[in-house]
Order: C-alpha cells, then sequence, then structure tokens
C-alpha cells in the first residue's frame, strides 16, 4: 500500500475522532473542521516519516501527531484571533429542543471554553479522548507532572463553575 492510499484510509477511519476532539478543543464546528483540515495538510507531507504507513503501531504515532498538531494550532489560533464578536449557534429568543441533555451539554461545553487553552487540551485528551497522562503529555510535547497540574487546575475550576455545581445538585435529587 502507498502512502496516498494509507492517509486516505487513516484520514477515513479516525476524522470523525479527530473532529470530536477538535470541537472540544475550539467550541465552534466551523472551526472544528479547519483545525483538522489544517492538521491533515501539515501532517501529509511528513506521512511517511511519523510512521503512517507501518501498519497499526505507525498510525497510533501518526495519531498521536496529528492531535499534536491540531492542539498547538488551536492554541496558535487562540492567541491570534480577535475576540470581539462571539457569534452563537443559537438566538436569544430560540428555545433550546432537546431537553435536559442538551441543556447539560451546552453547559459542559460552556464550562469548558472558560478554561485556559492549555488546560481545556488537557482536559479534552484526557478526559473527552481517555488517553493517558503519558499520552497526553506526549502530545503536549510535556512533562506527566504539566498534564497533572494542567489538569488538577481545570478540574478545580470546573468544580468551582457556578452552572455545573447547579447540575450536580440537579442530578443528586432526581
Amino acid at each position: 500500500m502507498d502512502a496516498d492510499e494509507d492517509f486516505q484510509l487513516f484520514v477515513a477511519a479516525r476524522e470523525r475522532s479527530l473532529l470530536r476532539t477538535a470541537w472540544l478543543l475550539t467550541g465552534d464546528w466551523a472551526t472544528a473542521e479547519d483545525l483538522v483540515q489544517t492538521a491533515l495538510v501539515r501532517v501529509w507531507p511528513q506521512w511517511q516519516r511519523i510512521g503512517g504507513t507501518q501498519g497499526l503501531e505507525g498510525r497510533e504515532g501518526a495519531d498521536a501527531y496529528v492531535r499534536r498538531t491540531m492542539v498547538n494550532k488551536a492554541l496558535d489560533w487562540r492567541r491570534r484571533r480577535w475576540r470581539g464578536d462571539v457569534p452563537t449557534a443559537e438566538l436569544p429568543d430560540a428555545p433550546v429542543p432537546g431537553g435536559p441533555a442538551r441543556e447539560t451539554h451546552l453547559v459542559l461545553v460552556s464550562a469548558l471554553r472558560t478554561l485556559p487553552p492549555r488546560q481545556r487540551a488537557v482536559i479534552v485528551l484526557r478526559y473527552f479522548e481517555d488517553l493517558t497522562e503519558a499520552d497526553t503529555a506526549a502530545v503536549l510535547d510535556c512533562s506527566v507532572g504539566t498534564v497533572k497540574t494542567h489538569a488538577s487546575r481545570a478540574l478545580a475550576a470546573l468544580r468551582r463553575h457556578p452552572q455545573l455545581g447547579d447540575l450536580r445538585l440537579q442530578g443528586s435529587a432526581t
């Protein structure tokens, strides 16, 4: 199998997961799609070097490489982005469809957006992508201790988030 075919298979197999990770990092579907595409464009020239054509073992390395590229790009974009206007997915007067699960989801995403970018990246990789501390450290190119520190601070901030506290109270009452 040549590198082109292998890359296409990798993208087909991992696109959904990468898009979910990108969305959790950015909080916006359009930006998440751009982030995945940007990361894949940056990875393609390096595909053979990062082990993409070496079977499943190589794909784990490729997956980590793409995630690291996404996190780095998301951090770059965050530093450079103008924050004057904040687009919203829904108009304020429109009712929120989907009931309590949708509301919980929106509150959680809103709380994630309050975290600094590195802390958000650690939470997304550790708890949404279910990576180990070592794998998260490899993706973020930092030490395991740094991952633990960011995770601890992020979780503490999330515990103090007022809307998440309301969700805990609602969940314990039912």
